[in-house]
């Protein structure tokens, strides 16, 4: 916002802007607004403002994930941590997080981690046999069953599996027709039973059981996921062009199907392209595609229908973007950030220009949204979009991997291994290192005063207040030159004061201010004092 203008007989003007808006990285940027910044927030706007230190929590020898859930869990290497204490082994790499009380479920290495039994293990069990697997008749809660049964001597089945698991039984060479998927009804040392008929017996009346030698296994499996998430006591997930549900409370099972409620789901999509992520939001788990979106509706597998929209999509590799803030579900799409309520998504990215981003991982403190970015190849980004100021501030070249926020933080695992706590932290952990030496800069697109005539600048008047040994420097440049002239210096005086800055007169079409410092800093106004010169006249010639 800028004050009513004061113009005087010898054509002196006077500018006062007393409102800073957020980053417009556009040509069309007006007088004053942000064309640059670093490490700025929205937290005090409308005065211009540097950001909260942030805290150092932990650093990681090799960063693969960040999650909480009750704790805050993390993987080092090879080594999957829950609340600082190592639980179980990992391969190396990033991970994918998902839970489902009291699980986390680790991706792609389908592990699991159990917070209230501190157990850690695999979501699949196989169990390899070669030799001897029995086909027999059997029983079901106290009674007699036909071919029912498996027995495999001296094996301990509840070692492998439980009552209600769906395993796949394969390597049958005598009746090919064993080779199928099951669930365990029931389990008696080695003894595992089946549903009434499940299995073709041997004999000459088919009743009698048999022994089929071979390299037979029996396994629980998990499909290949790539992205999950947690909806209404389920585990949701994708690979490249399937959608997964998993068995209703049990993070273990994904292929039961006996046609009741409790049942997994899938089903196989036809359009082109690989789902790029997944989230629950807004009462439905929603899938993306780079260029559709879908929906899951129903409330049990037997009625569930999945419905899609071409619409910008999510885009491949910015899986990690998709946070929500304000009620609002934000995430990186081939066009740039998109905010998506349910209906049609809306481009968030018109502070940024043409620049165009890939690679996004986000998180959000519940009303800002925190995402880093990459433009080009090694250009990354830390942007902040306040969705109560409908403001994007630019932070640093923070390369986020994974954000977790937990008890109203919002934690971030950067490229460096390092965990850090960004936002007003109040209470931070002990141990917790915080920031020191913050670097800011806040680059305002050009001024031309609202003239189209030349122009010179005789003097700046800065209100400000700066944190204890903070110091901040003014830069003018003319006419888009590139050369940034130092005006002057502000050093820290513990309060709250203006300051005039003189300027040396040169005439000239427009001109941008830089403001940079170290420390924290608050600008609560900027005067401009500027004289209207001459004319601009063409130069032309006459053909």
């Amino acid at each position: 916002m800028r004050l009513p203008e004061m113009k005087y007989a010898d054509r002196i003007s006077k500018h006062t802007q007393v409102q800073f808006g957020g980053l417009n990285h556009s040509l069309g940027a007006a007088d004053g607004e942000l064309w640059d910044m670093r490490n700025l927030t929205s937290d005090h706007a409308p005065l211009l403002a540097t950001r909260s230190a942030r805290w150092l929590f932990r650093k990681l020898g090799k960063g693969g994930g960040l999650y909480a859930w009750e704790k805050l869990c993390w993987v080092d290497g090879t080594q999957f941590f829950y609340d600082g204490a190592p639980k179980g082994a990992v391969s190396e790499g990033e991970k994918v997080f998902g839970c489902l009380s009291p699980y986390i479920v680790i991706l792609p290495d389908k592990c699991y981690y159990n917070v209230e039994t501190d157990e850690f293990g695999s979501l699949e069990s196989h169990w390899p046999g070669f030799g001897a697997l029995v086909f027999m008749n059997g029983e079901i809660n106290g009674g007699k069953a036909a071919a029912n049964a498996v027995r495999w001597y001296g094996v301990n089945w509840e070692d492998y599996f439980r009552v209600g698991d769906a395993v796949t039984i394969s390597g049958c060479t005598q009746n090919p027709g064993n080779n199928q998927t099951l669930v365990i009804r029931q389990i008696d040392g080695d003894k595992m039973y089946f549903a009434e008929n499940s299995f073709v017996l041997g004999g000459e009346d088919g009743k009698s059981e048999y022994t089929d030698i071979g390299d037979i296994t029996i396994a629980r499996t998990v499909p290949d996921i790539k992205f999950v998430c947690e909806h209404e006591g389920r585990l949701w997930g994708c690979s490249d062009t399937t959608v997964y549900a998993s068995k209703w409370m049990d993070i273990f099972n994904w292929n039961v199907q006996e046609g009741i409620a409790e049942d997994s789901w899938s089903v196989d999509t036809g359009s082109a392209g690989a789902f790029t992520g997944c989230i629950s939001f807004g009462g439905y788990p929603v899938f993306f595609k780079e260029d559709h979106i879908y929906k899951v509706y129903g409330s049990y597998p037997s009625n569930y229908e999945l419905l899609g929209s071409a619409s910008l999509g999510l885009a491949a590799g910015s899986h990690g973007s998709l946070a929500i803030a304000g009620e609002v579900l934000f995430y990186l799409s081939r066009s740039g950030i998109c905010a998506y309520t349910g209906g049609i998504p809306q481009p968030m990215g018109q502070a940024f220009g043409t620049e165009r981003f890939s690679n996004a991982v986000a998180g959000s403190d519940g009303l800002k949204y925190y995402v880093s970015m990459c433009c080009g190849e090694d250009d990354w980004r830390l942007y902040v979009y306040d969705t109560q100021k409908g403001l994007w501030h630019k932070e640093d070249e923070t390369r986020a991997t994974h954000f977790a926020r937990m008890d109203g933080v919002l934690y971030c695992l950067n490229a460096a291994g390092e965990i850090l706590m960004l936002g007003n932290v109040t209470a931070p952990p002990e141990g917790a290192v915080r920031e020191e030496n913050l670097t800011w800069m806040a680059e305002f697109a050009d001024f031309s005063d609202m003239d189209p005539n030349k122009k010179g600048v005789g003097k700046l008047q800065l209100r400000l207040r700066l944190d204890p040994g903070a110091s901040a420097s003014v830069f003018i440049q003319f006419d888009s030159d590139g050369i940034w002239n130092q005006v002057g210096r502000v050093m820290d005086e513990g309060t709250k004061r203006s300051y005039y800055l003189p300027i040396i007169p040169r005439r000239t079409d427009h001109y941008r201010l830089k403001i940079e410092g170290v420390g924290g800093c608050t600008v609560y106004s900027l005067v401009r004092e500027s004289y209207s010169g001459s004319e601009l006249r063409a130069k032309h010639r006459r053909n």
